[in-house]
């Protein structure tokens, strides 16, 4: 296929698992953004979130077979993975270790936002508007802000159980906004 072509989500599975690199390329073009958005979000330094993307981007040409379309769309199969190399990021001993040596900034506010800009013009703002406040805000802090489940029960002072709950019922809400 030609690199100005679009690639059906289907298509685009069926050329990744076949290794292509055109659909590869087209796969960075079309998701790296959003993806980096997430990224930083959690990592909150650019250069981080660009190292991280670069894992990411080699971790879903390795485990492309293992995606499954039954169980969800591409770009959340592609989120969990942002997401999880994120967070093993933030709980790495060399990030931990290189964050004790940071200087404070001026503008801590300064990347969350352009994060938000380019989640916005993703449409996933709109989307995560449809939820319940309380099922909106375990979502933002599980995905865009990288909590694990545990810290989010602390966080909002509400058990385990019903955290998971909330994100899964919220989950499959978005899953029938997104079709």
């Amino acid at each position: 296929m030609a690199s100005s072509e679009t690639y059906s989500e289907q298509d685009l599975v069926m050329a990744l698992k076949s290794r292509d690199d055109q659909a590869f390329s087209y796969l960075y073009d079309h998701y790296s953004g959003s993806l980096y958005s997430i990224i930083l979000q959690i990592v909150k330094s650019p250069e981080i979130a660009g190292d991280v993307l670069q894992e990411v981007f080699i971790n879903i040409w390795r485990k492309i077979e293992s995606y499954d379309p039954l169980r969800g769309r591409l770009f959340t199969w592609m989120l969990n993975i942002s997401r999880n190399a994120s967070i093993d990021m933030l709980r790495s001993k060399g990030y931990i270790n290189n964050q004790k040596n940071q200087e404070i900034t001026d503008n801590v506010y300064g990347s969350d936002q352009v994060t938000q800009t380019n989640i916005d013009g993703i449409g996933l703002t709109k989307f995560l508007e449809k939820l319940k406040p309380e099922q909106r805000v375990l979502i933002e802090l599980a995905y865009l802000k990288g909590y694990t489940h545990e810290e989010i029960a602390q966080i909002e002072d509400i058990p385990l159980g019903t955290v998971k709950t909330r994100i899964r019922n919220a989950l499959l809400q978005l899953r029938v906004y997104l079709k």
